[in-house]
């Protein structure tokens, strides 16, 4: 993804270090973070190890801390000019529906936070609140893309910052509303159902946003949209519960599968058409 040296949003609030301490590690661990997020921005992980075979024992460390500070903040400016790209497209679209667009918040943290949806830890990964129309983010969840999920290059990251953008563009829209009247009203079952469809359209609107970024700001690279479709497909249910307990249990999805999640991404970018996402609950 063309990112380096583009604008950046003013929407990027830091509690990095509040909520347990910033990524920074040392040893073995702390290598593989750092060499992780220097390989999904466009670097050289090589650099690393190299770094820590001709540094001091005594001093590794202290390069493995200041290496992945190094990266961590590249990753964040990475995430404030993605954001800018979802301000630009999304206030173009929603004054084309003739309504205002409000910008979100990209809160980055580190370990846990408190939002205005109850206190989270970085294993919920990103997740947007309606609440207060903030989207949380553990910088380490996009490093562990790459290394637990497969999900590699720097537009795996951009589809996942937009995902969580469409949750907020879903709540202006009144969808969220929607979702928590289902809740309130109806049944466990029905509720999952619903929850299945607002991911799957969240999907729709990070290929929506992709579609015009490319469109109006020629953004992409070869590969990057193989990049966003692996990572949705990293993150379906089906493949998530397979990793984590061996079997496959479609009443429990909430996201829906890896099928209709890469489906609905790439419905999104290939027709730039809103009104193609309306019925995302209805994914086969």
């Amino acid at each position: 993804m063309r990112w380096k040296g583009r604008q950046q949003s003013g929407n990027i609030e830091d509690r990095r270090g509040i909520g347990g301490g910033r990524l920074a590690m040392g040893g073995g661990a702390g290598i593989l973070i750092v060499a992780a997020l220097v390989w999904l921005l466009g670097g050289d992980p090589g650099e690393v190890l190299e770094t820590m075979q001709t540094a001091p024992a005594g001093d590794q460390y202290g390069a493995v801390d200041s290496s992945v500070i190094r990266a961590e903040e590249e990753l964040a400016q990475f995430t404030a000019v993605v954001l800018r790209d979802t301000e630009d497209i999304w206030h173009a679209l929603f004054n084309e529906m003739g309504k205002t667009y409000r910008e979100p918040t990209v809160v980055l943290f580190s370990g846990s936070v408190q939002s205005a949806c109850g206190f989270s830890s970085s294993a919920t990964g990103p997740f947007y609140c309606p609440g207060d129309e903030r989207v949380y983010i553990d910088l380490s969840f996009l490093a562990e893309l790459q290394q637990r999920l497969g999900a590699t290059g720097d537009f795996a990251m951009a589809y996942i910052i937009a995902h969580e953008v469409g949750h907020h563009v879903q709540n202006l829209l009144g969808i969220m509303d929607q979702l928590q009247d289902v809740r309130v009203r109806g049944g466990e079952s029905e509720y999952r159902e619903a929850s299945v469809g607002v991911e799957l359209q969240a999907d729709f609107l990070a290929g929506i946003w992709a579609h015009y970024a490319q469109k109006t700001k020629g953004i992409l690279e070869e590969g990057d949209v193989d990049e966003a479709v692996n990572a949705a497909a990293a993150v379906g249910d089906d493949r998530i519960q397979m990793e984590q307990q061996g079997y496959v249990a479609p009443d429990s999805f909430t996201h829906g599968t890896s099928a209709q999640r890469k489906a609905w991404f790439l419905k999104g970018f290939r027709t730039g058409d809103l009104r193609q996402g309306e019925i995302a609950s209805e994914a086969g």
